[in-house]
């Protein structure tokens, strides 16, 4: 089998892994998709944000180099929403004003995320696929809407397959 087809089957089995993460309260806002065809898209909106937001620019220029290298990333992304505890730990009284705030974000979806996240690369791991976590590459994603208007929150895990791991060494 050819590496890059090996990274394709290694990247249905992390959105298993991301799909099957445990949730808190079992609510299930994470989607994945397998990107391969949009990289191209997903570098210049990169290359758009680093021109337009020169305080993240060097980031956003060192990480596209690596997406342009990944044949294959994962999007793992999460709807926002809330969990109806009125807990308080977002910093709101309940989650109602939470929801009024319009920008705040209720603290377990990005703890959800981050659990699928950790799913995901632990496969990738397993398997021996050179892997890394990168918000920049999920900013860019989110802002074409690759996983749809109701994701707002990706991050991306581009893969890689070689001798030297790409992902390391970078400037």
């Amino acid at each position: 089998m050819e590496e890059n087809e090996a990274i394709l089957e290694v990247a249905k089995l992390m959105c298993l892994a991301a799909r099957t993460a445990p949730k808190a309260r079992g609510i299930d806002r994470i989607v994945t998709k397998i990107v391969t065809d949009e990289k191209e898209a997903i570098a210049s909106k990169m290359e758009e944000i680093g021109r337009t937001q020169p305080k993240v620019a060097k980031i956003f220029s060192r990480d596209v180099i690596n997406l342009r290298q990944a044949p294959v990333v994962v999007l793992v992304g999460s709807k926002l929403g809330t969990m109806e505890l009125d807990c308080g730990y977002c910093g709101f009284s309940s989650c109602e004003e939470l929801k009024n705030n319009g920008k705040a974000r209720c603290s377990y979806v990005p703890g959800d995320l981050g659990i699928a996240l950790g799913s995901a690369v632990s496969v990738a791991g397993l398997h021996h696929v050179d892997n890394r976590v990168m918000y920049s590459i999920g900013y860019a994603a989110q802002q074409l809407n690759l996983l749809g208007e109701e994701v707002k929150l990706i991050y991306a895990i581009p893969l890689s397959a070689t001798g030297k791991n790409i992902f390391f060494d970078r400037h």
